[in-house]
């Protein structure tokens, strides 16, 4: 009787977990997507001249190969870790000339209103290996990982984009399979599509690990998701996305959902503008560090 009131009163307890998420969603969500931009936001610094430049725009012609997104909040301390991995594969990537003999690239570290040194940490890349390949966009005030993704996107001169969480949580290295998949899916002449990285394959070791209580609150989030929203898609919340310049164009400005859950909103709108969509598995560790 104990056991059947503790399960009675942890699905209780769930049921309201989950309405209170998207009440949050709810209220977090605007309603006409939010594309302003402060004057400070239009220019990063070049802290080798000690100069501000102007951003390009995503409306742009593409210059690079790949653009990189970076948000970053107070990830003063984590981020070195990332950026050392990406710019390695990068580096190699582009000495490969047999495999890439033009490959080019761009790293946007967006600081997201940080309080730390976040910003003054990207700059020391940009200054290490200059503008063209690390950039540094600074927000006025803390806009949520999803209008921080939207802000760098918007700025971002790659034929493909990438956003990648500041933690190093996914190995980079895996940018080629969402690449090769990319290749696979992106057959039609309005060059749409998003490939997701995917931690699903994980998550029978990570049950393991995991409290009664948060696996089924993990159960319950997928649910609702499926149930709501996106359907097909197994880790909607994987932080580690590409998609082609035209995809990003479409869903970013349409984007109403810039903090919890935006990758949601973003997988919600390519299937209601039948954009193809892949996951592919990668490499993922947790990482210490912020809560």
């Amino acid at each position: 009787m104990d056991l059947m009131l503790i399960f009675s009163l942890t699905c209780v307890a769930i049921f309201f977990i989950i309405l209170l998420g998207l009440v949050m969603l709810l209220v977090t969500s605007e309603a006409y997507p939010n594309l302003g931009r402060f004057d400070s936001e239009k220019v990063f610094t070049d802290p080798k001249k000690d100069e501000k430049e102007e951003f390009p725009s995503i409306h742009d012609p593409p210059s690079v190969d790949l653009s990189v997104i970076v948000p970053a909040y107070n990830e003063q301390d984590r981020l070195p870790m990332m950026m050392d991995e990406a710019l390695d594969y990068l580096e190699k990537r582009q000495g490969r000339q047999t495999e890439s003999p033009s490959f080019t690239y761009e790293i946007i570290i967006v600081d997201d209103g940080s309080s730390d040194k976040t910003s003054e940490t990207g700059l020391k890349y940009s200054k290490k290996c200059g503008t063209d390949k690390v950039r540094v966009l600074t927000l006025e005030k803390n806009r949520g990982k999803g209008g921080a993704i939207r802000l760098g996107m918007f700025v971002a001169r790659g034929k493909l984009l990438l956003f990648a969480d500041a933690d190093g949580a996914s190995k980079f290295s895996d940018f080629r399979k969402l690449e090769v998949e990319m290749k696979k899916i992106n057959k039609k002449p309005d060059n749409l599509a998003i490939v997701c990285g995917s931690r699903a394959h994980l998550e029978e070791d990570s049950i393991a690990q995991r409290s009664f209580f948060r696996t089924v609150l993990m159960k319950g989030f997928h649910f609702v998701v499926w149930f709501l929203c996106v359907r097909g898609v197994k880790d909607t919340q994987c932080g580690f996305k590409l998609l082609t310049r035209e995809a990003a164009i479409l869903l970013f400005s349409n984007l109403h959902v810039e903090r919890w859950a935006f990758d949601v909103d973003m997988l919600y709108l390519a299937q209601y503008f039948s954009v193809p969509i892949a996951e592919v598995a990668i490499v993922w560790q947790e990482i210490e560090g912020k809560l």
